[in-house]
């Protein structure tokens, strides 16, 4: 499947890039399952810079998937801009290709990319299936943006809140100890404080494991840098630090709950002071001081944590 693309000064081909060879650094293996975007949020570029969304053959990426195993890969990291948007065919959708995954022989496990709550809601039932194995790590990474829908609407996300909490509410059904990581962009044009207040009420209602703060820059080509109602610099500071606050309190609170756990955790990189990290079954970072190898799994107890990690000692 090769595309032909032209302009004024010369012929080049477009392959999937999965038929290009790889290589891989360390036990991670990052393989891109689609490229492109097919929504026009008022605040990004994607779509204008990288084009309409194309999804590549399963086939392709399994055997990717294959390959990286066989060479000492053990986490296999799906990545899109959008994986839920990911639909080669009619039939097949992201939960369809995790299972395909799933069923390769081997010792490792999958982490899946970030998902727009739009498209995540309409093959919900089959991406739930699709997390079911042991190998895929309970791990979804799920941007609201905005607790407000009318913000939303303004940057164009096709979705409203209500939406993004059914599907946090069936992850938390099925995988009781799934990790949420989501994104919030603050100081978007005309928010008002009262509509800041309902993504810090979305937040505390939800209380992400993880929560990506960015405040809104205005880029170029985008809708939303010719949009009126700019918010005033300080205020954005200050909404910035308030919510920053508040998710640092709801993650440090959920980790600590944790203690007393076990989990079997995949020993992933080296950290600091001669310790090493691995992540758990829901891709928790636990800290452990044994020396360990790279690659391997260890069961672990949780001794302690903090806001963005845990603490762990082997059983």
């Amino acid at each position: 499947m090769v595309d032909i693309l032209e302009n004024k000064n010369c012929v080049f081909f477009e392959e999937n890039k999965t038929k290009f060879p790889k290589l891989y650094s360390d036990i991670s293996a990052p393989i891109s399952i689609a490229e492109g975007c097919n929504f026009s949020c008022s605040y990004c570029i994607t779509t204008f810079a990288r084009g309409k969304l194309k999804s590549f053959p399963t086939k392709e990426i399994v055997q990717d998937v294959k390959n990286a195993v066989e060479i000492g890969c053990k986490e296999i990291q799906l990545t899109a801009q959008d994986t839920s948007s990911y639909r080669p065919k009619k039939n097949i959708d992201l939960g369809v290709l995790l299972k395909e995954i799933s069923n390769k022989k081997g010792d490792f496990r999958v982490r899946v990319g970030m998902m727009n709550p739009y498209t995540c809601l309409k093959s919900i039932d089959s991406i739930i299936n699709g997390y079911s194995d042991d190998k895929v790590y309970k791990f979804v990474h799920l941007p609201i943006q905005s607790g407000d829908n009318d913000i939303l609407k303004k940057m164009n996300r096709k979705y409203n809140f209500n939406d993004f909490l059914k599907i946090v509410k069936k992850f938390r059904q099925n995988y009781p100890d799934i990790s949420l990581s989501t994104d919030v962009i603050i100081g978007f044009p005309t928010e008002t404080e009262e509509q800041f207040q309902h993504t810090i009420d979305l937040i505390e209602t939800v209380r992400p494991d993880i929560t990506n703060i960015t405040k809104f820059s205005a880029r170029p080509l985008t809708t939303a840098k010719k949009m009126k109602g700019r918010i005033k610099t300080e205020i954005v500071k200050k909404r910035s630090k308030k919510i920053s606050n508040i998710c640092t309190r709801i993650s440090k609170e959920i980790n600590k709950d944790l203690i007393g756990k076990e989990y079997n955790i995949l020993i992933s990189e080296q950290g600091k002071n001669k310790t090493f990290v691995g992540r758990a079954e829901n891709y928790k970072p636990v800290v452990i001081k044994e020396k360990m190898n790279l690659g391997e799994f260890v069961k672990v107890k949780i001794i302690d944590s903090d806001v963005t990690y845990l603490v762990g000692s082997i059983i």
